[in-house]
């Protein structure tokens, strides 16, 4: 019989291929409406918008879920009597996480499904790849799937506004979180090779620089991360910060255990959903043979979160989505990663019900910029004329024993520069308060 720790090079290698097939008058903001004409998909019952999503590909486990919980609030909407009096129809593109595959998807939606707007579409080397493309042909680009600071830019792309916490303000939450309570100890980190790994730092550095005894990135298309998490334990890193999709979490997870590893994992909000974690340690350690227990593996683990838990159960916004997802989806596991798709879709339709019975795309645009989109998350919106960065500050929780999350640090909120880290602790508004229909 083989040892665990070779069973898991097996799973390991077989994970490769299991993460690669996959289990974000008017101004040119109407452009292609002419003067007096509706903006483009728009007509009287109905609008259109798209979005790309990585349905398969590095990034599809775990994520491919979010147009799923997305489409369930859409569908609850709709059989509500829509928003305005129009039902939303959803075009959701399968990309693979490639931005080669983005830039046609992307493209097929404005100019052939002639979209309103492109909602949620996931992923910074994929987005990054359409942001010119979209505010070129003034298409509104909102709620973007990734934390890059690249979408809070309104004088150069005043179409597009971000919707997660940005990465600078949760590496400055993170870094704060470790200087105060792993003061001394040598800190690793591992981040994707793009924007979400150098914004990330910007943040880290701010409190732990001095800490950190190795940086090392990984690539979406190379699952093999042996030699980068090799490298944080000969540096003697004794807390690992992860800024990585979860496909790469469960494999630094398993990777760990495969070379006798075991630091302090500290996780950023893209990849510490426990339950989408659990699944994809126990689903890629049997692709290999092994049998593990993904709930025993994570353990200890600590991240952050601006979104309610599906594990908090008396929160009103958990309990309203798992009414929704009982209705429209209960085939699927009720995830933190779904409900980030719910509540996407839900502010998207919070601010379509804002723009008015007379909707254009600069009318969305105005309201995205209101200030007046609130909750289900657990802290405001950054939205304003001059801001288009989306949530902005995150709790720090711990994963227990028995599944359950600990909340180890309630609530803070950031700017992306050099402000203080501080408490927020003003009420969310109930699902009543914030009632789109009915």
């Amino acid at each position: 019989m083989r040892s665990s720790r070779s069973v898991l090079a097996v799973a390991l290698a077989s994970a490769l291929v299991l993460a690669a097939c996959g289990g974000a008058g008017e101004t040119p903001a109407n452009s292609g409406a002419q003067k007096g004409e509706p903006a483009p998909g728009v007509t009287d019952t109905e609008v259109v918008i798209g979005t790309h999503q990585p349905l398969t590909g590095p990034a599809a486990p775990g994520y491919s879920r979010i147009s799923v919980g997305a489409k369930a609030v859409y569908d609850y909407v709709n059989d509500s009597g829509g928003i305005n009096g129009r039902k939303i129809t959803y075009k959701v593109e399968d990309d693979g996480y490639n931005p080669t595959k983005t830039v046609e998807v992307v493209k097929k939606l404005v100019l052939q499904d002639k979209v309103f707007a492109i909602v949620g579409g996931l992923g910074t080397p994929t987005h990054s790849k359409v942001l010119d493309y979209l505010t070129g042909e003034g298409v509104p680009d909102v709620l973007v799937s990734s934390g890059a600071l690249l979408w809070n830019s309104p004088e150069k792309h005043p179409n597009t506004f971000g919707y997660q916490l940005d990465y600078t303000r949760e590496g400055k939450i993170q870094g704060q979180y470790i200087k105060d309570n792993f003061a001394g100890k040598k800190v690793g980190l591992l981040v994707q090779g793009d924007d979400v790994g150098t914004d990330t730092q910007k943040g880290l550095d701010q409190f732990i620089k001095d800490q950190i005894v190795e940086r090392k990135t990984y690539d979406p298309a190379n699952t093999d991360v042996t030699p980068q998490i090799s490298a944080l334990q000969a540096a003697g890193a004794e807390v690992v910060v992860c800024e990585c999709i979860p496909a790469f979490m469960a494999l630094t997870i398993l990777t760990t255990l495969k070379i006798g590893y075991k630091p302090q994992l500290v996780v950023s909000s893209i990849g510490a959903d426990p339950a989408t974690l659990t699944g994809l340690v126990e689903q890629f350690a049997k692709q290999g043979g092994a049998q593990v227990s993904g709930g025993a593996l994570l353990t200890g683990i600590i991240g952050t979160r601006y979104l309610p838990s599906v594990r908090g159960g008396d929160d009103a916004w958990t309990t309203f989505f798992k009414g929704i997802h009982d209705k429209y989806i209960p085939q699927e596991a009720f995830t933190d990663t779904l409900v980030y798709g719910m509540v996407q879709a839900y502010t998207f339709s919070q601010a379509l019900k804002a723009a008015g019975k007379d909707l254009t795309r600069q009318k969305l645009l105005d309201a995205m910029s209101s200030g007046e989109l609130k909750g289900p998350g657990l802290t405001p919106f950054a939205y304003g004329k001059d801001d288009h960065a989306g949530y902005t500050g995150a709790l720090v929780f711990r994963i227990e024993a028995d599944g359950s999350v600990k909340t180890l640090q309630e609530a803070k909120t950031t700017d992306t520069q050099t402000g203080e880290v501080k408490s927020y602790s003003e009420k969310r508004p109930t699902p009543e308060e914030v009632k789109l229909v009915g």
